[in-house]
């Protein structure tokens, strides 16, 4: 984790006066907590909350450090002769690159951007954003509220298509079709992955023995290698549906509901800024929840039915004319390349609650893609 950068009396004066609007306010203390909460991407440096008071009336703001994967504390672990290649696939400006864009202008009713109040640029290709501190709404999400995420997604789907739009951070090759996840699945998915999964010692391992023991599910790993053979095709295929620039990564974790707002999203972690198959955004949204323990997979087909007809409406509001079989194929199809192999917790910390868990997620999300793909 990094050290939050210090801002100077004016500096943070002019931060307070920003937050609340009030240009002549008066700022008294403040402090900053480091929030915890786990750090999956490489460009993400830090996070932080900053609390103080103006004219005794108490503020707050949410800081997100950035850097370029070359400052990420576990390069090393990447093969020497493919890291160039990642630091310069990961682009850490993106979401800087968000909160300056007209995207705000595209954004449908009910979906909006925090607010920014600072971005700070280093020269050694660091950055920090300050912008709007949301308290979600608690509890888990009900049913309508994965129909609504859809239903927006399809629209602002529909309004970011290449002929409409483009690319949020431009850079070479980024307008290829699928290639954003091309390299994600060439990388971790194909390269480490599906190797890990072929290998007959992994599925030793006690608490992965244990828990398929306990599901019974003793054909997951020859079903996980059956779908595998069929993952060229299915990103040949994926790239000949009609296209969108989606947001990326549109888990509900990164879908924020306002405690004081509940029919609304900050949205926030845009990723894959490139065009991805129509749907694409789906998966996340199915699967987010489920994958954090906080949704059970038992869930996942009633989820996935109402999001994929909610989805279809929102692309249709915007005009965007595409049949069911698209949209259905470019989501599970996405979703098949994208979580289904990587979903068991062999690269991260785990107990046997969540390999059994994990497990009964890959078995559903096989079960789900395989019939499509």
């Amino acid at each position: 984790m990094s050290t939050l950068p210090a801002l100077n009396d004016d500096e943070l004066a002019e931060l307070g006066r920003t937050v609340t609007g009030v240009p002549t306010a008066r700022i008294g203390d403040v402090r900053v907590e480091v929030v915890d909460y786990p750090i999956g991407t490489p460009t993400t440096a830090g996070l932080y909350r900053v609390f103080g008071t103006a004219d005794g009336v108490g503020w707050s703001c949410f800081v997100k450090q950035l850097q370029s994967v070359r400052h990420w504390e576990f390069l090393g672990m990447v093969p020497e002769e493919l890291r160039e290649e990642f630091v310069q696939n990961l682009p850490w400006q993106l979401e800087l690159a968000v909160h300056r864009s007209n995207l705000p202008e595209l954004l449908p009713d009910g979906m909006r951007l925090p607010a920014t109040y600072r971005i700070d640029l280093c020269d050694d290709d660091r950055g920090t954003l300050w912008m709007e501190n949301i308290t979600p709404e608690p509890g888990p999400w009900p049913i309508a509220r994965f129909e609504r995420a859809a239903y927006l997604l399809g629209r602002l789907s529909a309004r970011r298509q290449p002929h409409l739009v483009d690319p949020l951070l431009p850079r070479a090759g980024v307008t290829t079709p699928g290639i954003g996840l091309r390299y994600y699945t060439g990388g971790r998915v194909m390269r480490n992955a599906i190797p890990a999964l072929a290998a007959p010692e992994t599925w030793k391992n006690p608490m992965l023995a244990e828990a398929v023991d306990n599901l019974g599910d003793h054909t997951l790993r020859d079903d996980l290698l059956a779908l595998a053979t069929r993952l060229p095709a299915v990103l040949d295929a994926l790239d000949t549906l009609p296209q969108c620039y989606q947001h990326g990564d549109a888990s509900p974790q990164n879908l924020l509901v306002p405690q004081d707002c509940p029919d609304e999203f900050v949205v926030i972690d845009w990723g894959f800024d490139c065009p991805q198959a129509v749907g694409f955004d789906l998966g996340q949204l199915l699967i987010g929840l489920a994958h954090a323990g906080e949704l059970s997979p038992e869930a996942l087909p009633a989820v996935h039915k109402v999001i994929l007809n909610a989805f279809q409406t929102g692309l249709a509001e915007e005009g965007m004319q595409v049949t069911e079989e698209q949209v259905l194929y470019g989501y599970l199809g996405s979703l098949c390349a994208r979580a289904t192999f990587t979903a068991l917790p062999l690269w991260e910390p785990a107990t046997p609650a969540l390999f059994e868990q994990r497990v009964h997620l890959t078995r559903a999300l096989v079960d789900l893609v395989s019939p499509v793909v």
